[in-house]
């Protein structure tokens, strides 16, 4: 697949990165698996070539990557403000990696909008905003770390894989497949999957890393969660969770601790739509995912200001928990009859 790189497209990126003396890396707010193995692969490729090449986060990431090759060099917005927008805005190039429009790095995005630097969208959401120099948007891709792969395959330099790069892009996919379990992984990625594997990503190390460093207290969320606070709904093929902000900190919440928690309630037999919804930064957050074609997309954009896939998305609610629970759950009748049909 490294058509999705023409020729053309190739020599303008590859003459930008020649005349450039600063490159920032950079992807949204609350970084998951994709976004923190997309950055840091494309950090440690780019970092053997050219100078001055820096990863800029707007927020910092789960516990569970932060063993990823490269990750001590990033710089997080939340943590050093003052360095992060140096970097962003001394930059020459900057890459926009697993987000499509510019306020999903959130405090970053004025920063980003105003920086003179040439952009470059590298990305699998649908519908990406028209502010980039240069855009490499595939939302047929199962995540962006499997477009970092192909670019570097599409620049000729498979031979500079090295078994940290292959570490982080492996990591990404693994964590945006759900473990390979999606409909978006084709034949062709699990032959990136080969490929990273040859190319030095132990398998097994970062499953165990990603999925095997549980905390006490994140287990016994978990264990609360399931429970306490799961709601299934038979009639609309439907489950959720919701956790008020008290209840984190009763388990002294840390980012990442609901990592993946949305799939426990997809996972119910009959499930075919699930909802998470905590309350977080003074809004509350929202996680929904899907089987079939029921497309969680339109429920987030069309009433919580989100998107994502169609199998996967987010969004948010400026009312509170209770209110933003009710709010879904009078939508449900609308979409009954799509949350039968088994398709």
């Amino acid at each position: 697949m490294t058509d999705r790189f023409p020729a053309s497209s190739l020599d303008e990126l590859k003459k930008v990165l020649a005349g450039s003396d600063s490159i920032v890396i950079t992807t949204h707010h609350r970084p998951d698996g994709d976004a923190m193995g997309s950055a840091l692969g494309l950090y440690n490729y780019l970092e053997g070539i050219y100078k001055n090449v820096s990863v800029v986060v707007p927020s910092i990431d789960p516990d569970f990557l932060h063993w990823l090759p490269g990750r001590k060099n990033v710089v997080f917005y939340d943590q050093n403000p003052a360095e992060a927008i140096r970097l962003m805005k001394q930059s020459q190039v900057i890459f926009c990696l697993d987000f499509n429009w510019m306020n999903r790095v959130e405090n970053l995005e004025p920063v980003l909008r105003e920086s003179s630097a040439y952009k470059i969208l590298l990305d699998h959401h649908l519908d990406p905003e028209d502010a980039y120099n240069m855009i490499f948007s595939y939302p047929d891709a199962c995540s962006t770390c499997e477009l970092v792969y192909q670019l570097i395959v599409a620049l000729g330099d498979r031979n500079r894989l090295t078994p940290g790069i292959a570490d982080c892009l492996y990591c990404g996919i693994m964590t945006d497949t759900n473990s390979f379990r999606y409909s978006s992984m084709k034949s062709y990625t699990h032959r990136i999957i080969a490929d990273l594997m040859d190319a030095g990503a132990v398998n097994y190390r970062i499953h165990e890393k990603v999925y095997d460093q549980s905390t006490e207290s994140r287990l016994r969320l978990l264990g609360y969660s399931l429970k306490d606070k799961l709601i299934v709904l038979p009639e609309f093929h439907t489950a959720y969770i919701a956790l008020s902000g008290a209840e984190l900190d009763r388990f002294n919440y840390k980012t990442g601790d609901t990592e993946g928690l949305v799939n426990y309630a997809l996972s119910i037999e009959g499930i075919r739509l699930a909802g998470f919804f905590t309350e977080r930064d003074g809004l509350v957050k929202i996680s929904l995912r899907s089987k079939g074609n029921f497309s969680v997309k339109e429920l987030a954009a069309k009433y919580f200001s989100g998107g994502g896939h169609r199998n996967a998305s987010g969004g948010q609610s400026s009312g509170n928990l209770e209110q933003t629970v009710g709010k879904f759950l009078s939508l449900l009748p609308e979409y009954q009859a799509q949350l039968q049909d088994e398709n």
